[in-house]
């Protein structure tokens, strides 16, 4: 099977997982329904979109790393591994690590790309893994390599995962509320006064799911900025982890090379890699303009002078 045929089975498999999964959590719940004769239920409501919204974010959390090996290829290596060069990265993955005080050693994996990247996911501190780009192994020094894995395993040490996922669900469930209310709102004043004495307190379900779905889109861009306003901040955070943990001279030489190389044309940096993954990358492409309110990743050269103010 190619790599895109297993992608698109792994993104069918996961999305009817989330759904029969959050289904049968709703029947359990006793949430079969927030539209009635009589209106929109509220209470049930909130509930409906609290878990829809927190259930999704949480079910791909869960099956991160599962969804980094299949998606992106990642092999992990084996820390009884005879290959000097992945011996020396599992060795300094794991001495960060106990830097950071985190006791379970995360796994460390290598995925073929030119792309110069690396990530960070997991579940749970426990349960994290730190991969690595084979372009990055083969472009970067074990100087910069270090400023790279010190700074993914700060995003594992300060739990950026949960909490992003935190404010993934948080942010869908309000988006799915939000825009249920507003469209019932829309929906029984296009009715008017009449048709509402005729046929009671009903309304056009049709106008509502039409009006609620548009603006569950404006919604969601509007929330994807909050999303990549606080992952932006988590990177500089990172950065600061990885300076403490591996050295800052280190941390700013890691990310002068990923400058360097993120100026070369897009096909030499750009894997096609899914958002969520390329969110705990280490570096993302720029965006200018107001596109760069929906940039994941600070710019490199802003990230850089942050580390250098910091040590004067």
């Amino acid at each position: 099977m190619g790599a895109f045929a297993k992608r698109i089975v792994l993104f069918l498999a996961v999305n009817i997982l989330v759904t029969l999964t959050i289904s049968l959590l709703l029947n359990i719940l006793g949430i079969h329904g927030y539209l009635s004769a009589y209106g929109l239920d509220y209470s049930q409501l909130a509930v409906f979109c609290l878990v829809w919204g927190m259930g999704g974010a949480f079910i791909s959390l869960g099956l991160s790393r599962l969804m980094a090996k299949w998606m992106m290829g990642v092999k992990l290596v084996d820390p009884d591994t005879r290959d000097p060069e992945l011996a020396r990265l599992v060795q300094m993955v794991h001495n960060l690590a106990r830097s950071a005080g985190i006791s379970t050693m995360p796994e460390v994996g290598v995925y073929v790309s030119p792309e110069v990247n690396a990530f960070a996911t997991g579940p749970t501190k426990s349960r994290a893994l730190v991969a690595v780009s084979s372009g990055l192994l083969e472009r970067m020094d074990w100087n910069e390599i270090e400023g790279v894995l010190g700074h993914e395993i700060s995003h594992v040490a300060n739990g950026d995962m949960v909490t992003m996922t935190l404010l993934q669900g948080v942010i869908n469930a309000f988006v799915m509320f939000l825009s249920r209310v507003i469209a019932f709102a829309v929906a029984q004043a296009l009715r008017g006064d009449r048709e509402r004495e005729e046929r009671g307190g009903g309304i056009n379900t049709m106008v509502f799911y039409v009006v609620s779905f548009a603006l569950e889109i404006v919604f969601m861009i509007l929330g994807s900025m909050v999303v990549a306003a606080f992952s932006r901040y988590r990177e500089y955070r990172a950065d600061a982890g990885g300076a403490r943990l591996a050295g800052r001279e280190k941390m700013i030489l890691a990310l002068r090379k990923l400058q360097r190389v993120y100026e070369l044309p897009p096909e030499y940096t750009d894997d096609g890699t899914r958002p969520a993954v390329a969110a705990f990358k280490i570096s993302g492409g720029r965006k200018a303009g107001w596109l760069a309110r929906f940039a994941s990743h600070p710019p490199l050269d802003e990230r850089i002078a942050r580390l250098q103010s910091a040590a004067g």
